[in-house]
Formats: C-alpha cells, sequence, structure tokens
C-alpha cells in the first residue's frame, strides 16, 4: 500500500495566481486555508490576506487578471478572509488537484513568493509533477518532503508562521494558564495584531495542530 507524501516547495508569484496584485503590493501577505479545482479552467481558494491599506489591495484582486470572482467573508480589521475563482496563472495548481489527485493543505504568499504544503497520494506523484513543471517552464523548488506517517515529526504540524509565532508566544507568556498569565489584548500588542486577530490565528492554528497530529494516522479523517 502507497504511503502519502507531502512536500514543501517554493513559486515564484510571477508564476501564480494573483501576480499582478503582488506586483502592485509587493508586501501583502496571503494565507490560503483551502483550495480546490473546480474544473480545469478554474481553481477557487479561500484565502486570508493581512497588510497595510487592505481597501486598495482588496480593489488590486478585483483587478487582477487571475481573479474572476471574489467575495469577502470576513473582515477583522487588518485581515480579510475571501473567497475566490481563479482562471489564470493555475496550470500547476490544475495538474495537481486534478491531474495527481493532490491536496494543497495551506500556501502563503509573501515577499515575492508562494510556500505550498502539498500532500500527493504517493511520492511518484511528486515527481510527476516536478517533471510536468520542467516541461512546461515553471518553477518548482522543493524545500522538504517527509511520508504522511512521519508528518507528526516534521516541520511545524501544518502551522503557518503566524498561527506558529502566536501559539508559542501565547504558550511562554502563560496565556494558557489557569489564570492567564496575559490577557488577549496584551497577547494581540505583542505580535502587533489586534485580540480579535489573535483569537482567529489560535482557532486556525490549534485546529490545524490537532489535524497533524492526533488525527494525522485516522483512515477515516478526509
Amino acid at each position: 500500500m502507497s504511503t502519502s507524501t507531502i512536500a514543501v516547495v517554493r513559486i515564484p508569484s510571477s508564476e501564480f495566481a494573483l501576480s499582478d496584485t503582488f506586483e502592485r503590493y509587493p508586501d501583502v501577505e496571503f494565507d490560503i486555508e483551502r483550495l480546490v479545482a473546480r474544473d480545469s479552467d478554474s481553481a477557487m481558494p479561500f484565502m486570508w490576506a493581512r497588510g497595510s491599506n487592505l481597501d486598495a489591495v482588496e480593489d488590486a484582486l478585483r483587478e487582477d487578471s487571475s481573479v474572476a470572482e471574489l467575495e469577502v467573508l470576513a473582515n477583522l480589521g487588518d485581515e480579510r478572509l475571501y473567497r475566490m475563482s481563479w482562471v489564470a496563472h493555475i496550470r500547476l495548481v490544475i495538474h495537481i488537484l486534478l491531474e495527481e489527485e493532490g491536496t494543497i493543505l495551506d500556501a502563503h504568499g509573501r515577499g515575492g513568493n508562494w510556500r505550498l504544503r502539498i500532500m500527493f497520494p504517493e511520492r511518484d506523484s511528486l515527481s510527476a509533477t516536478y517533471d510536468f513543471c520542467s516541461e512546461h517552464g515553471l518553477s518548482f523548488e522543493v524545500e522538504k518532503v517527509y511520508d504522511m506517517n512521519e508528518s507528526a515529526r516534521a516541520g511545524r504540524f501544518g502551522l503557518s508562521e503566524e498561527q506558529f509565532d502566536a501559539l508559542t508566544t501565547a504558550a511562554e507568556h502563560g496565556y494558557f494558564q489557569v489564570p492567564r498569565g496575559v490577557t488577549a489584548e496584551e497577547l494581540g500588542e505583542m505580535l502587533g495584531i489586534t485580540h480579535q486577530s489573535l483569537s482567529e490565528r489560535l482557532r486556525r492554528g490549534q485546529e490545524n495542530l490537532i489535524r497533524s497530529t492526533l488525527l494525522i494516522d485516522d483512515p477515516d479523517v478526509e
């Protein structure tokens, strides 16, 4: 029985969706929580945007050549959650999701690059994706590869950098103790975010941590 493989890869933003927006606002950060293929021509991500002047960034997203649809699902001030439809610069995404039956577990866009964590049904699917990129002139820098049964011991257990920082800072300052060693407002100030944003990062981080550790070997969990 084949073992699923998880790969962490880096892709330049110029070869991925939202390249127009990144060109106009290189300091914005994007975190994709879910990305599915609608068909062979479009993909639908659920994505967080973080940064200053998000009103202008949102205008850029609506004008981006890769974006056909955009809906705001949550507005927390310094970060917003969107549901989109991508229709350009998604050849690699479609190949991973449809041809190789892979799953993009999460993706982080920042500083001109995208960092994706992808689960392939087997190691050969990763090799096929690498070959696909080579044949089509696409960049595909593999940073790390590990089998599913190693995933609980590898990397940061599926956490984004922001979730990792929020959880570790909270633990270090006694946020999870009874009584709390620090308030949500104080912890948010340490991280430079609102306490509402902190609460959301902690919630998502705890969920990712549980799914990557306690549920990782459960065959009934999708």
